[in-house]
């Protein structure tokens, strides 16, 4: 079992089509983070005045966009392909960067976020569908880290790297986004087609239906009822999955303006600190994605929860910059336990027989929580102080944290 493991998780980092997936994920991401984290914020706040719930509200929009079209894209997935998919939304990323380059009124910068969410909401159905139908849900806490390294590098790179290009002026680092956006559009090109696509997961390209007759919207709800009749789901674990991302979009809008404002971090302190959180996290998924898929999810689950709700809520009220180092460390060693095993978890869940749609249901329901997260967070800071949104998002941890108590308690199928 240990071999078969192990096998498989090589057999996705030499995959050809999990590489290619591997790095749009990180190129998209790049962008997205540059753009949602150091970009717009500062932008809209200092350019724009808008306030804090202004702002929010917009980057809300992108997660709007975002989660309107996962579900239907992961149906699409698994009856179309992944190319058609993918550049569907890498074109629509790229247009949005485009807008966000060349105009600067509001109602633009708004649309460009909706066209962003919009955009990237393929990613993630193509990706961790793609991942787990090579390497199958033997290595599952394995085939997640490797995907979320991929997210991680990616969306913690962009930040980082774009703050050294945006000093005086934002020219330069527009034109990187364009070009990468362009590198990725390439790439999307050589995904596999329909047909490519059915032989991946040993299915045929399906015949005409019996039921071809029917309305659409009579057999889009037959399929997602026979879906979810197939689920080896607790119930507790939808709030579960809205709860997880909501504390996470909490922190979003208003991260950097935290360390700009209130920490008083320059853009390339503030990178510093992104390093030293990230670094941590991604460090720590390979090793515990395989302790996961050899000691299950319940431990690394609860330490988790537990240190990233403390680390978080410490976060909110430290002004010592030593002092809030030490705390991101630990905010990404929560983090680097959360994420493989919460994955794994998931991805346990789900029917092998329609992992688009599934992966596309599921990560509606996590999108929404960042979209609430993003619109309470702005009002949080306006009305409560820059603390509020770490205290809360700290507290929502805590609560998922009581959740899956009841989940691993009543859970027999999916947890082992």
């Amino acid at each position: 079992m240990e071999i078969a493991k192990s096998w498989a998780g090589k057999k996705v980092l030499t995959s050809p089509f999990v590489v290619q997936l591997l790095v749009i994920m990180y190129f998209v991401e790049f962008v997205k983070g540059a753009l949602l984290v150091s970009i717009l914020p500062v932008y809209m706040r200092q350019e724009l005045n808008l306030t804090a719930y202004a702002v929010g509200w917009a980057l809300a929009l992108q997660y709007i966009g975002d989660n309107a079209f996962r579900s239907p894209l992961g149906w699409i997935i698994d009856r179309f392909g992944y190319r058609y998919v993918m550049l569907f939304g890498v074109l629509f990323t790229s247009a949005s960067v485009l807008i966000i380059s060349f105009t600067s009124g509001f109602g633009w910068i708004v649309a460009a976020c909706l066209l962003l969410g919009v955009g990237t909401s393929p990613l993630w159905p193509c990706v961790i569908s793609g991942a787990t139908t090579v390497a199958g849900n033997d290595s599952s806490g394995t085939i997640m880290s490797v995907v979320y390294m991929a997210w991680l590098t990616g969306v913690g790179c962009g930040p980082i790297v774009i703050n050294f290009f945006i000093a005086h002026t934002y020219a330069p680092g527009f034109r990187i986004l364009i070009g990468m956006m362009l590198f990725v559009v390439l790439v999307a090109l050589f995904l596999p087609n329909r047909k490519q696509s059915m032989a991946l997961e040993n299915r045929e390209v399906p015949h005409v239906s019996e039921h071809a007759h029917l309305p659409w919207t009579v057999r889009v709800r037959r399929y997602f009822a026979r879906v979810g009749a197939s689920l080896h789901a607790s119930k507790l674990l939808y709030p579960a999955m809205f709860t997880q991302n909501f504390a996470l979009g909490l922190l979003t809008p208003v991260l950097t303006q935290y360390a700009r404002t209130v920490l008083h971090l320059t853009p390339q302190q503030y990178s510093m600190y992104l390093v030293a959180g990230g670094a941590v996290t991604v460090l720590g998924l390979i090793p515990v994605g395989k302790w996961v898929d050899r000691f299950g999810t319940r431990w690394f689950l609860h330490v988790g929860f537990i240190v990233a709700a403390v680390s978080l809520t410490a976060l909110g009220y430290s002004r010592s910059l030593p002092l809030v180092l030490l705390i991101v460390a630990f905010v990404g060693i929560g983090y680097a336990c959360i994420i493989p095993a919460w994955n794994a978890l998931i991805a346990q869940a789900i029917p092998k027989s329609e992992r688009g749609a599934v992966w596309g249901f599921f990560l509606t329901i996590e999108g929404l929580g960042m979209v609430f997260g993003s619109i309470s967070s702005g009002k949080l800071w306006d009305k409560l102080g820059p603390h509020s949104p770490f205290l809360v998002s700290g507290a929502v941890l805590l609560v998922l944290f009581v959740l899956h108590l009841f989940i691993t308690r009543h859970r027999t199928d999916v947890v082992r």
